[in-house]
């Protein structure tokens, strides 16, 4: 038959710091894509605004 399975211990430091460790990754992940989205829109935004002015265009010229 088959050998002894180790089954997991739960709680414990080790618990606590894997929940530590990933709630820091998950608030880096998570700044770091409002930093990305908010310069989208910014970008956004002033693409619009000098559409508006007429600066831009979004036609092909010949």
């Amino acid at each position: 038959m088959g050998g002894r399975v180790q089954h997991i211990q739960l709680g414990g430091p080790m618990l606590i710091k894997e929940i530590v460790i990933g709630s820091v990754c998950a608030f880096a992940a998570g700044g770091a894509f409002k930093i990305w989205h908010w310069d989208m829109q910014k970008r956004t935004k002033n693409f619009y605004e000098q559409l508006d002015k007429g600066e831009a265009t979004v036609v092909a010229q010949d």
